[in-house]
């Protein structure tokens, strides 16, 4: 079992292959955080928690107890008694003061997982995972407070969260319910996290750690394309294969928080959870809060085991849909090809070509439904514009049938158009402060999916289209954040629960559309990768990136999406030249190469590129089905990176059981008076021999591991080559 308790000790012992996690007991009851780092055998460490150091515990010195909660390494603090860090709690009472304080009460210790009501999570069976609850109370207010923590050995992952119960009688507000907390010691950490803004989003950053806050969050209603809801501490010398890391990863796709503090002791406290600006949560005696979850992995061995720790996680413990790991088809989308301006003929002409090389599937975009010509009308009016289909919707899912390929669709069901038969139906819908003119953004308001009828609407509006024809794939749109936040439908105390409730109406709706359609593909969107998060990724297995394809931003973009996401979830397309975002000219080649790194298809007009382009595209179909499973299912390797300043950049995907090994190499500029390049594979059975594909040449594992491969044969700038090493 991954969990042990030692009575005598009073220690909780959670382990996985690779990692150990302890949890200790204060003679007062103080949930303390002990440990967490490479795998111990035994129980110990227990004096790290300092109870027999000045200031004391409070049952030895009361008159120092603020100065022992201010240092005090807490499992799960909580605000208003004297630890002045950063709180994972706070509680106002009925009388309008915050404070809380929790202690130990029970625990147990179980196989298996249970879900968290309302909200995406991992899950696992008995043999995969064990689960920790250990309970808390507050005999003041009446609160308990039990702390999850679910042990997934395999992985190296642990995930945790948290319940708010109120058992008492009078009405509390909760005001910040974070998730997770850890506290240690600091090794001179670095901040790892990853920002950037719309069509550049999730580049790495990496800086040292100042005394005080630092922090990533987002208060935009969504995760976020500026922000993202994952923080890294990691020591100096960390690279992809050496170093120590600690890594937090939010399973939510509303506002967060990731903050670490470095504190006057030189100690660290890294906390992460739902964003508290904003929030208050009533929570009347008999009713409990259950918050998201929280990832957790740490690796000793650098950059490249934590993504594999979590690649590995969320493809078997969080991606349900059944396309983890069967053949998704190859799509063209129309949006970058049409925008708006099409019509059935059109879309068959793309069809029609688009068969003829191999692609499997046709994804009509924005534009189809109201009197959508251009993004100012029109949403919430999920009707088929006939004027642009004539012939209905059903008949064009037919012709497109017909051809042999698979018909997809886009919706953005979150949003109302000021100029739409909805808005002026329901101007109320839209969320809104009263007596107050919302804000729009790309034309456009956000429903309050809060509110049951609206939900119910929207919803129904997409499985009346979806019931209509055989429709295969679904792409989920939301264009726009939050601002403005009020809901005509919920009282003046309660509208601190909006954002939240939010976030919980839109999974409950995703769930709708895929327990109804279980078969259904469905890719999240939003504005490209404003909501690329692990809470999507519990409904659909993919998620668009970035609204930039091109191949050489996307490098940036996919290497940051890749260091905690699997390349399976990553929407990545062939797009046209000049790039629509940058302008840049790359060769289609490098455009291939680099979207294989995802889920591959094309966004682009295939009636009007070059027949030169055009024929290119059969040995990248080829290569998809070629390379699908590999990618699918292999281990990540980042060789070297263009975001580092180099001129190159190279990754790998390898087969589990080192049978073959796929390498991606980018130039990006080319170099004067410079020799061939050396790269270091990875992945590979040392004693075994490997052939380069399409060559005669043959080496051993352990040569190209530890010698490395010559790459000789690119030139120029934004060129591109694939490398195959397959196992003799």
């Amino acid at each position: 079992m991954g969990i042990q308790y030692d009575e005598g000790k009073r220690m909780f012992k959670l382990d996985t292959a690779c990692t150990t996690y302890m949890i200790g007991i204060s003679d007062e009851g103080y949930v303390g955080h002990v440990y967490y780092g490479k795998r111990l055998h035994r129980f110990g460490g227990k004096y790290l928690m300092r109870m027999e150091e000045m200031p004391y515990t409070p049952l030895v010195n009361q008159r120092e107890k603020t100065s022992f909660l201010d240092f005090y390494p807490m499992e799960y603090p909580t605000g208003g008694v004297g630890d002045y860090r950063e709180s994972c709690l706070d509680v106002r009472n009925s009388a309008g003061s915050i404070g809380s304080e929790i202690f130990y009460e029970s625990h147990s210790i179980t196989g298996g997982k249970p879900p968290l009501p309302e909200l995406p999570a991992s899950f696992g069976k008995e043999d995969e995972v064990d689960t920790l609850q250990i309970v808390c109370a507050d005999p003041v207010l009446g609160l308990r407070v039990t702390l999850l923590y679910s042990v997934f050995e395999k992985e190296d992952v642990i995930t945790r969260s948290v319940k708010i119960e109120n058992s008492g009688t009078e009405e509390l507000r909760l005001e910040k319910v974070y998730s997770a907390g850890l506290d240690m010691e600091n090794r001179d950490f670095e901040m790892v996290s990853l920002c950037g803004s719309w069509a550049r989003e999730r580049h790495i950053q990496r800086a040292a750690l100042r005394y005080g806050r630092q922090l990533v969050s987002s208060s935009k209603g969504e995760s976020s394309h500026q922000e993202h809801p994952f923080l890294a501490l990691v020591t100096p010398e960390t690279t992809q294969e050496t170093g120590e890391i600690y890594a937090m990863h939010f399973v939510y796709s509303g506002n967060f928080i990731a903050q670490t503090e470095r504190t006057q002791f030189d100690y660290i406290r890294m906390v992460m959870g739902i964003h508290p600006d904003g929030f208050c949560w009533r929570l009347a005696p008999g009713e409990s809060f259950q918050a998201p979850e929280t990832v957790m992995t740490y690796s000793g061995s650098g950059f490249g085991k934590m993504s594999r720790s979590l690649h590995d996680f969320y493809r078997e413990h969080l991606i349900r849909s059944p396309y983890k790991y069967k053949k998704r088809p190859i799509l063209i989308n129309n949006w970058e090809a049409t925008y708006f301006d099409f019509n059935t003929e059109k879309l068959l002409d793309i069809a029609r070509e688009a068969k003829k090389n191999g692609i499997e599937m046709l994804v009509m975009d924005d534009g189809w439904f109201g009197k959508r010509n251009w993004d100012d009308s029109s949403l919430g009016d999920w009707t088929v514009n006939q004027e642009k289909l004539t012939t209905g919707l059903p008949d064009l899912v037919s012709q497109v049938r017909s051809l042999g390929m698979e018909f997809g669709i886009w919706f953005e069901p979150e949003m109302i158009s000021l100029d739409s038969e909805l808005y002026r139906a329901h101007p109320d819908w839209a969320i809104q402060i009263p007596g107050r003119v919302p804000g729009l953004s790309r034309a456009q308001y956000v429903l309050d999916i809060s509110r049951k009828e609206v939900r119910d609407y929207a919803y129904e509006c997409m499985a009346k289209i979806l019931r209509s024809a055989p429709i295969t794939y679904v792409k989920w749109d939301m264009n726009r954040q939050l601002c403005d936040i009020g809901s005509t439908a919920l009282p003046a105390d309660a509208q601190g629960e909006l954002l939240h409730r939010y976030v919980l109406g839109l999974y409950e709706m995703q769930e709708r559309l895929v327990t109804e359609f279980p078969e259904l593909l469905l890719e999240n969107c939003s504005g490209g990768g404003a909501r690329f998060d692990p809470g999507m990724l519990y409904y659909s297995p993919q998620i668009w990136c970035s609204d930039d394809t091109d191949a050489i931003e996307r490098l940036k973009i996919q290497e940051g999406t890749a260091l905690i996401y699997p390349l399976s979830t990553i929407g990545a397309h062939v797009s046209d030249c000049p790039n629509h975002i940058v302008g840049r000219q790359t060769s289609f080649e490098t455009r291939g190469n680099v979207a294989l790194a995802g889920t591959f298809g094309y966004e682009l007009d295939i009636t009007k590129i070059s027949g030169e382009e055009r024929e290119q595209i059969a040995g990248q179909v080829e290569n998809c089905h070629k390379y699908r499973e590999l990618i699918q299912a292999g281990d990540y390797y980042r060789i070297t990176s263009w975001s580092d300043r180099k001129p190159y950049d190279c990754w790998e995907v390898a087969a589990k059981d080192g049978s073959h090994a796929l390498v991606t190499f980018v130039q990006v500029l080319g170099q004067p008076n410079v020799h061939s390049k050396s790269i270091r594979l990875r992945g590979l059975e040392s004693m075994a021999s490997y052939r380069l594909e399409g060559t005669e040449a043959v080496y051993t594992g352990e040569e190209l591991m530890e010698c490395g491969f010559l790459i000789r044969d690119v030139k120029g700038d934004f060129q591109s080559k694939l490398y195959h090493f397959i196992r003799e």
